[in-house]
């Protein structure tokens, strides 16, 4: 889901630059840094984006500037400023017996007083008008269409690692089959000789140890979970090429967790436990970076 779009169009009011940014998370989160005149439209933008980017940690930039007549930067408080130079005439007029022209003095004075002007920010020097919002929404599609973009060729490759973690899986479980009947055969003669080794001084019911043997045996097998796993394998392919199935296939990875978990645990041989680790890192491999797809 990390992916990144930008786009510039520009009017003969105003030149719009519309930039957003995509990062893996969970659910949809959508921050947007807009100009104040505009503030209004933020559910409209938030919709806006929604629909082309379905999931994501979403950062969205919109930056305004308007053409034409310059807007100062900085709002005199006219009404302060008078009262600060009549202040100061007054004090004038008091402390010099000779008449001086200290206007220009005292204006600038005036000017250096408290909340005699108002630093204006970049949102503040944009005015709302139609056919700029027209401009900023046309900038915005354009600029989410292109995360979305990025997001899809992205994809592709990843398609690529997660078709190749599964078929690692796939093939670590077709060596476990190798080694599953000599493990059964290993267990099967291990128990076979610790009873000949009581038959000297123990009487065996044969009948009833082939059963108890069956009983164990059957809760070594790990025949079901093979099956289930490598249909669990071939869901995860599908998947990967149906669109949207990023949640989906974070499903599936937990179904393979478990049966590769339960595995693990049935079987009691050294070289199919080596088998079942790599198979958990390739799992693990699967996990991190379903978390990229949506």
């Amino acid at each position: 889901m990390t992916g990144y779009g930008v786009a510039t169009l520009e009017t003969d009011t105003v030149s719009v630059t519309a930039e957003v940014k995509s990062l893996n998370s969970k659910n949809l989160e959508i921050f947007v840094r807009m100009p104040r005149a505009f503030s209004e439209k933020e559910i409209e933008i938030r919709n806006m984006v929604g629909n082309v980017l379905e999931r994501g940690k979403i950062n969205v930039s919109i930056d305004v500037t308007q053409k034409g007549a310059v807007t100062p930067r900085v709002a005199v408080n006219l009404p302060i400023v008078q009262a600060y130079f009549a202040d100061l005439n007054n004090a004038t007029q008091h402390l010099f017996s000779e008449k001086n022209n200290y206007d220009i003095e005292l204006f600038r004075m005036a000017m250096q007083m408290p909340e005699a002007s108002t630093q204006l920010h970049e949102g503040d020097l944009v005015t709302r008008n139609a056919n700029d919002w027209a401009t900023i929404q046309a900038a915005l599609q354009q600029a989410s269409q292109a995360c979305d973009q990025f997001r899809a060729d992205e994809g592709a490759t990843l398609r690529g690692k997660l078709t190749e973690y599964l078929q690692r899986i796939g093939d670590l479980l077709s060596e476990v089959e190798t080694f599953d009947p000599q493990r059964i055969a290993a267990t099967r003669q291990r128990l076979h000789d610790r009873i000949q080794e009581l038959a000297a001084t123990v009487t065996i019911d044969n009948n009833r140890f082939e059963q108890e043997l069956i009983y164990y045996i059957e809760k070594l097998d790990i025949a079901e979970e093979k099956v289930r796993l490598r249909s669990h394998l071939a869901y995860a392919l599908e998947a990967l090429n149906i669109e949207g199935s990023g949640k989906k296939l974070g499903f599936i990875a937990q179904e393979i967790g478990r049966e590769i978990n339960t595995i693990g645990s049935k079987v009691n041989d050294a070289q199919i436990q080596r088998l079942v680790v790599q198979m958990k890192e390739e799992l693990e491999k699967i996990k991190e970076q379903s978390l990229n797809i949506v």
